[in-house]
């Protein structure tokens, strides 16, 4: 199988295999701790979730950073991105052991929400450092199949960490207990991401050293300069303008069935005074989209030599334009769960082929920068559609004009790249 033979001569790149597992202790350590957060706000007894809750959950920890995400990549650009993915997840497991003293000492929200902020904010530079990373350890030819293998395998260990987050909060009883106790697996497990980056040269990563900048004080400085070329070699690289547009309604609308998912295992698939079991119902729909990345990773690289890089986004949208209604509306356990899997496919095949289209088209020393514009397009995609799903949504978490208005931007989406590939110089800009 051309794939698998593909894969076998990536994992030759020593370089490539190093930076790998950075990816999947980081990805792993992650899943733990958001699913250790969902659980604490969500699934704990004491406290009564909404959709109101959750989306104000996402927006404070996902917006205020995804709104500077422009100048981490500006200070990616400038700093040794090895160095990054080491002292990052350090900084991220004291920060996470904090967390979970804070859950135990039942402090206000705020504190508590600070806390799990400044986490993510670190993980900002991580996913980013992580990407504009992976050019550097393989070459051009297998550039796709790196992006099948890489993030994809990242996702996928998040959802392992996610699951066996689930396993510990399933085992112990439900409560702050088993909250915190994930929340320190979750810190330990960033110890052991940060430690894994040492294995790696500290300037193999890049940037090139003549655009490093090693004092911060002059890196910030430059940081709306660098923010203003980021955006302008971003506006005069449409394939991966565009490529980012398409992902960020993909992104919107996997966001607003994740909202959907939560309050459909909180309060209807389950009875509401039976956490344990809503929690376990989202951990098999958790699961089940997992396993649609793994086949994602798999068939992307066949997918796009069938038909083409941004056609492939194409077909992914068109495909969740069927299936995301059909299998949606009943609002049952077993067609939400295939839902989730065919979904976990169509939405990490899309990612897949826009980092490589952004990868590809933009310069080295510009990656950083539009990554973190990248990884903004994504969060507030997200803590977007929270918002409208919080407004949509009822207590049960049943609505189908919510599903009906997400399948109209999968179909809006999948229309809106046909078009832009058949303008008159799609051959150069969006193939």
């Amino acid at each position: 199988m051309a794939v698998v033979r593909d894969l076998r001569v990536l994992l030759r790149f020593r370089d490539f295999r190093r930076l790998l597992v950075v990816r999947l202790l980081s990805q792993l350590s992650d899943g733990v701790y958001q699913v250790a957060l969902a659980a604490y706000v969500v699934f704990t007894p004491e406290r009564q979730a909404s959709p109101t809750a959750i989306a104000a959950a996402m927006a404070v920890l996902l917006l205020p950073y995804s709104l500077l995400g422009p100048f981490t990549g500006v200070l990616l650009d400038r700093w040794r991105r090895r160095q990054v993915l080491l002292y990052g997840n350090l900084l991220r497991a004291v920060l996470a052991a904090g967390t979970g003293v804070l859950i135990v000492t039942h402090v206000p929200d705020w504190v508590f929400y600070l806390s799990a902020l400044s986490v993510t904010a670190v993980n900002r530079f991580i996913l980013a450092g992580l990407s504009a990373a992976l050019p550097r350890v393989v070459d051009s030819e297998r550039l796709v199949v790196a992006n099948s293998v890489s993030p994809t395998a990242g996702t996928i260990a998040a959802t392992a960490g996610g699951g066996a987050a689930f396993v510990v909060h399933l085992w112990m009883a439900a409560g702050i207990g088993a909250d915190a106790a994930v929340v320190v697996m979750a810190a330990l497990l960033y110890l052991c991401a940060g430690l894994s980056a040492r294995t790696m040269g500290a300037d193999l990563l890049g940037p090139d050293p003549h655009f490093l900048q090693p004092r911060i004080g002059a890196a910030v400085a430059s940081t709306a300069r660098g923010l203003l070329e980021g955006l302008r070699h971003l506006a005069t690289h449409r394939p991966a303008a565009y490529a980012m547009g398409a992902m960020a309604v993909l992104r919107f609308c996997y966001g607003a069935l994740t909202v959907t998912v939560l309050m459909l295992c909180r309060y209807s698939w389950a009875a509401p005074s039976n956490t344990s079991g809503g929690l376990a119902l989202l951990g098999l729909a958790v699961g089940v989209s997992g396993a649609g990345f793994f086949v994602a990773a798999v068939v992307t690289p066949w997918a796009t030599g069938r038909f083409g890089v941004a056609g492939w986004i194409t077909v992914c949208a068109a495909a969740a334009t069927v299936v995301e209604p059909a299998l949606g509306l009943p609002f049952r356990p077993a067609p939400m769960l295939v839902a989730a899997f065919l979904l976990g496919v169509t939405t990490q095949g899309a990612k897949i082929a826009t980092d490589t289209i952004v990868q590809s088209s933009v310069d080295d020393a510009y990656r950083g920068r539009v990554f973190a514009l990248y990884d903004v397009f994504f969060n507030v995609a997200f803590v977007g559609s929270a918002a409208v799903a919080a407004l949509m949504l009822p207590p049960d978490g049943r609505s189908p004009l919510l599903l009906i208005l997400i399948a109209v931007l999968y179909g809006a989406t999948a229309i809106g790249t046909v078009l832009l590939r058949r303008r008159s110089d799609a051959p150069r800009c969006f193939t």
